[in-house]
């Protein structure tokens, strides 16, 4: 049986365990490994629905699209890579249409949340409502 990788993921109060999709990401998850222990802020999206997200501006992590999709579940977490907007993680909470100012985007479903998933909605709550929160992912 093969090893699952896992993420240890904390926003604000919220702490939550997520899957490496690599079968279907391997690229995508090797990429994202190399920036962990990653520390940002997680704000509320403001486009694409029920969703938060980690701008990272012009950072590139040198993939393409790969397990794209533009209408997560909650809990299936993408990496836009960059390319027409900005390079970002979106972490949805409830129905999502991943987009940005400049339209419909997709990005690379890489983890899923596996433990935590029922508080997801409370941190999307709380970055719509109280603003920033702290945010990190490291791996484990």
């Amino acid at each position: 049986m093969p090893l699952v990788r896992t993420l240890t993921i904390e926003a604000g109060p919220f702490r939550f365990t997520a899957r490496l999709e690599e079968e279907a990401a391997p690229k995508t998850c090797a990429a994202v490994r190399t920036l962990l222990p990653f520390d940002s802020r997680i704000i509320h999206v403001r486009w694409s629905g029920e969703a938060a997200w980690v701008p990272m501006g012009d950072r590139r992590i040198g993939i393409d699209h790969e397990n794209h999709t533009s209408f997560p579940a909650p809990g299936q977490i993408l990496v836009y890579p960059g390319g027409i907007s900005e390079m970002e993680i979106l972490l949805p909470y409830g129905p999502t249409r991943f987009a940005s100012k400049v339209g419909q985007l997709a990005g690379n479903h890489f983890a899923t949340v596996t433990h935590g998933a029922e508080r997801l909605a409370d941190l999307g709550r709380l970055v719509l409502w109280e603003g920033a929160q702290d945010f990190r992912i490291r791996e484990g």
